[in-house]
């Protein structure tokens, strides 16, 4: 039979162990954070070639599109929490939102939204691999084509021990 300071001890030792789970558990329900890079292209055939400040995603144009000329106009980078839209200003007067919404397996699950002004032109809910991009070619611009690249990967979370080991070797 167990005394009533033994009872106490396990009683107290239960309770710590039920608090560092809920603590923990507390710890990793932070939003997911979403890194995403938006370039803006403009195609047209003005034999000027590939613009190199575009790096491999030149190449990946040159393939699926039949332009001779690929020049970036714009880069932008946000970050944004899962379920928090961002809003990238695009050339033309063109309004883009992403809203990342889910993560499951290793696939970022988003809502797309671009404008003309106040007229939605592209409304899309889909899915990116982590680290992925999405190509969007399509409306017109100046002597061109706008053709418009979404990347998206999931930032560390830094919080975890795992995050804090690779930060810890990368300095």
């Amino acid at each position: 039979m167990l005394t009533h300071s033994r009872m106490f001890v396990l009683l107290i030792a239960a309770l710590c162990a039920f608090l560092a789970v809920g603590s923990a558990a507390a710890e990793q329900s932070h939003p997911q954070v979403i890194i995403l890079r938006v370039y803006s292209v403009l195609a047209a055939d003005t034999n000027q070639g590939v613009d190199p400040q575009l790096g491999s995603i030149g190449s990946q144009l040159s393939k699926m599109f039949n332009y001779t000329t690929y020049e970036l106009v714009s880069e932008q980078n946000g970050r944004t929490e899962m379920g928090k839209m961002i809003e990238f200003t695009m050339p033309g007067g063109r309004i883009l939102h992403i809203e990342p919404q889910s993560v499951e397996r290793n696939m970022i699950a988003m809502e797309i939204l671009l404008f003309q002004g106040e007229k939605p032109m592209l409304t899309t809910d889909l899915k990116l691999p982590n680290n992925g991009n999405l190509i969007v070619g399509g409306p017109h611009y100046e002597q061109g084509a706008l053709i418009i690249t979404i990347g998206a990967n999931m930032a560390p979370d830094l919080g975890s021990p795992a995050a804090a080991t690779t930060a810890d070797q990368a300095k």
